[in-house]
């Protein structure tokens, strides 16, 4: 089994900052890529950015130039440093890891439980 645990989400004022962590933890398993979603209130959940085993990124353009994620491979955690928030950055951010176990060639969806960024004006 997969855990992710994510953290360093909060209340902040627009203009400001949040770095958010997520340690993926567990046994048996490689990660393919690492993820960040927003669920905005009323919304769907959506991406945020997205880092590949091989360092590649994807953001969302509405936070390009303004969101970095990045990955530490040897604690399995990756981060998403938020900068100029604004308030529609407002919502349940939610981590996802896709991993392959063992030797299986199938790739499965893990999701961390969801950390609260709240933007103020």
């Amino acid at each position: 089994q997969v855990q992710l645990v994510e953290s360093g989400g909060g209340l902040v004022q627009a203009g400001g900052s949040l770095r958010l962590s997520c340690a993926v933890s567990g046994s048996g398993f490689s990660i393919n890529r690492l993820g960040w979603y927003q669920e905005a209130p009323g919304k769907q959940r959506e991406l945020v950015a997205r880092i590949t085993n091989g360092g590649s990124t994807n953001y969302a353009d509405s936070v390009k130039g303004r969101f970095t994620i990045s990955r530490d491979n040897a604690k399995n955690t990756v981060y998403l440093q938020m900068n100029s928030l604004k308030r529609e950055d407002t919502g349940l951010y939610y981590c996802h890891a896709r991993v392959r176990h063992g030797s299986e060639l199938s790739l499965f969806d893990y999701w961390g439980q969801g950390t609260q960024v709240t933007v103020s004006s």
